[in-house]
């Protein structure tokens, strides 16, 4: 629990009154269904259909009594729950997952994926689970993923790839795997996330400046086909952003610093709302016009300041490592209630079937045993 700051004039600096009472609770029920447990951290979740593919650090996945051997990688069916016969094994942790078609993409810490070499990140057939022709030599780290404009866009910590100069951000042909030569934005630091619209590729993380342009500054959006700085969108990130998500109302981030923040921008990168806890904000995910928020914060605070924070000062509502805001930034009714103290690394939603997952290092979500991995719907 992050500990109530001592200097009483922050008190004098909040803006905007208490946030009203809780609006309506979100359509997605807040009582997880029974899921599989895994016994490492669930760090990546992605949907194709009836089936859910999750990735982390665990190695075996337990459903009702049984234990299967999954290596970092397994699939479940998102009706049941049942884990399916997928079972790539990856041999260092997984933090990133996106479906395409039949092809499930992975990022991670890992150097081979079934025993064939593959760096960083790997294409995966989705109903086999072998390997495909998707190989890369990777100079750093890749800690984020995301697919569209018939691209495969990736973020991180490197500067090379394939020997070519990338800083933190590269690009490959879906239908081919080559690295795209012609997407070379470059940033000045780690990127934590990626938001992918068909006019924008939205970066959220550790940097300081895009393409030499300082005045993109841990948020900023670049081409899809180039990846030139769109100096249209001029947010204001008030710390690392840990996730970014998109919807047709704008850009929505999960961010950390003193009191964690979910914040909403319009597509000029202008601050909608904000919306603070008493912890890191790690994830966030749109659906419906609700964007679902998971961490390590225990509260949401009922006012949020316009300078740096610890604590809630102007009062709290309990929301312990999952909370939902609707289209104003406002608490709404939805309180899973996850348990543990680092909580929440991962939201995903799918809208065709009206689901959302979630996974970390929690144990218990609303009393019920959910071992690192939950599904809503």
């Amino acid at each position: 629990m992050r500990k109530l700051s001592v200097f009483l004039a922050l008190v004098c600096a909040f803006v905007g009154g208490a946030v009203p009472a809780a609006t309506p609770a979100a359509a997605v029920g807040a009582r997880a269904q029974a899921a599989p447990s895994f016994n490492g951290t669930v760090w990546a979740i992605a949907f194709r259909g009836d089936v859910v593919y999750v990735g982390g650090s665990f190695t075996a996945v337990t459903y009702r009594g049984r234990s299967f051997e999954r290596r970092r990688l397994a699939a479940l069916d998102a009706r049941t729950g049942a884990v399916l016969r997928w079972q790539p094994a990856a041999d260092g942790t997984v933090r990133a997952l996106a479906v395409a078609g039949p092809a499930v993409y992975a990022a991670g810490d890992f150097d081979s994926i079934s025993g064939q070499s593959r760096d960083a990140v790997a294409r995966i057939d989705a109903s086999t689970g072998r390997p495909t022709r998707f190989a890369h030599r990777v100079t750093g780290e890749v800690a984020t993923l995301a697919v569209g404009n018939g691209r495969v866009y990736v973020g991180g910590s490197f500067s090379t790839v394939d020997g070519v100069t990338r800083r933190n951000v590269a690009a490959f042909s879906h239908s081919s795997g080559a690295l795209d030569r012609s997407w070379r934005p470059s940033t000045g630091g780690r990127v934590r996330s990626l938001a992918v619209t068909r006019s924008r590729i939205y970066l959220g993380g550790e940097f300081h400046q895009v393409n030499g342009s300082r005045a993109a500054d841990r948020l900023a959006a670049v081409h899809p086909a180039n990846g030139s700085l769109v100096r249209g969108f001029r947010p204001h990130a008030p710390a690392n952003v840990m996730d970014v998500a998109a919807d047709a109302r704008g850009v929505y981030t999960a961010t950390g610093g003193p009191g964690g923040r979910a914040v909403g921008y319009s597509s000029s990168g202008g601050i909608r709302w904000t919306h603070l806890f008493d912890g890191d904000v790690h994830t966030i995910a749109v659906m419906g016009g609700i964007a679902y928020v998971g961490g390590h914060f225990d509260r949401a605070c009922r006012r949020t300041s316009t300078v740096r924070q610890l604590g809630c000062l102007g009062g709290y509502t309990a929301r312990v490592k999952l909370a939902a805001l609707d289209g104003r930034g406002r608490l709404t009714g939805w309180n899973p209630r996850a348990n543990g103290t680092i909580g929440t690394h991962v939201l995903t939603t799918y809208p065709p079937r009206h689901r959302i997952a979630a996974g970390g290092a929690f144990t218990r979500i609303g009393g019920a045993g959910r071992e690192r991995f939950a599904l809503f719907n």
